[in-house]
């Protein structure tokens, strides 16, 4: 089997991959929070970690750093112990609070957490790929949430960690902020670094993570490509504008499963796309008529509601 290199500060360490976890179970009291998680990550994915809350994300990312240990079950990270693979470097997490004085300077923060280490990437330089050395010498408790979040990411990145864990990252970040933000993860990753995020928000999984697990009731009840997460739920989407619409009519039509309006703007969703495009044609005045794949929300909505029900 090919092996990956991975490297820490002072040493190169070779590893198939960078996350095996084989039925992590972890209940706290009566409440089952983790039900027999099996997760493998390749070293350099972008894996984007989903679920409505209280599905068990939080709760599997703390055994993944080694916060809290499974009741029954094995994770390795990098082939060590979460706990010892922190303590080589190899791994970093950006949480979306604490862990930032508000009086010291966004440069301080780094020089400060830079001590811990006994290697560490430049500060300079570490700031630099965070977007943030034009707020260098800002003190923390005057930068917004977003910059605050980039500066937790360059704190993350000081070790040149070859895993990074990243809870809702992007949180207080304007659009322009985010889409940066991104651009940075996608260049370390060029670079084998490897990445597992938990997101509320699906445009950022679809569109930015080469994988999707998804989870729900301490489970993970999907996990694929977007386009194969997609494709687990059947039917399609069919969007057209049309004023007035009887949404009852609509939803009464063979293989529809629900309809949508706002405004003048329907989505039905259907396992037979053609026959309510027909119906839309041919019997009412629709026009702008358009036929879409499932989108990730309605996918998303879709599975965690059969892992509610089960």
């Amino acid at each position: 089997m090919e092996t990956t290199t991975v490297r820490s500060p002072g040493e190169r360490v070779e590893t198939v991959t960078a996350i095996a976890a084989a039925g992590l179970v972890k209940s706290f009291g009566k409440v089952h929070a983790v039900r027999g998680v099996d997760l493998t990550v390749r070293a350099g994915e972008i894996v984007a970690f989903l679920g409505p809350n209280g599905a068990g994300k939080t709760t599997t990312i703390d055994m993944l750093l080694g916060l809290s240990h499974p009741d029954a079950g094995s994770v390795e990270v990098f082939g060590r112990t979460p706990r010892a693979a922190i303590a080589h470097g190899l791994v970093s997490a950006v949480l979306q609070t604490g862990g930032l004085l508000k009086d010291l300077t966004v440069r301080e923060t780094l020089r400060l957490t830079a001590s811990l280490f006994a290697e560490t990437r430049p500060v300079d330089e570490v700031l630099e790929r965070a977007g943030i050395r034009e707020i260098a010498d800002r003190k923390v408790a005057v930068c917004s949430g977003g910059q605050q979040q980039r500066l937790r990411f360059a704190m993350a990145l000081l070790s040149d960690p070859g895993l990074l864990i990243l809870d809702e990252p992007t949180t207080g970040m304007d659009v322009e902020g985010r889409r940066s933000f991104w651009s940075s993860i996608r260049a370390d990753a060029a670079r084998g670094r490897t990445v597992l995020f938990a997101t509320h928000y699906l445009d950022e999984a679809d569109e930015y993570a080469d994988r999707i697990v998804l989870m729900s009731q301490g489970r993970v009840v999907a996990d694929g490509t977007t386009s194969e997460i997609k494709n687990l739920v059947s039917g399609r989407v069919v969007h057209a504008t049309l004023r007035g619409a009887d949404q009852v009519a609509l939803a009464a039509l063979p293989d529809v499963e629900s309809v949508e309006a706002q405004g003048d703007r329907i989505a039905i969703h259907t396992k037979d796309s053609d026959a309510v495009a027909r119906y839309l044609l041919t019997q009412t005045p629709a026009r702008d008529v358009e036929i879409t794949p499932q989108n990730l929300e309605s996918v998303f909505l879709a599975l965690t509601s059969e892992g509610e029900a089960a």
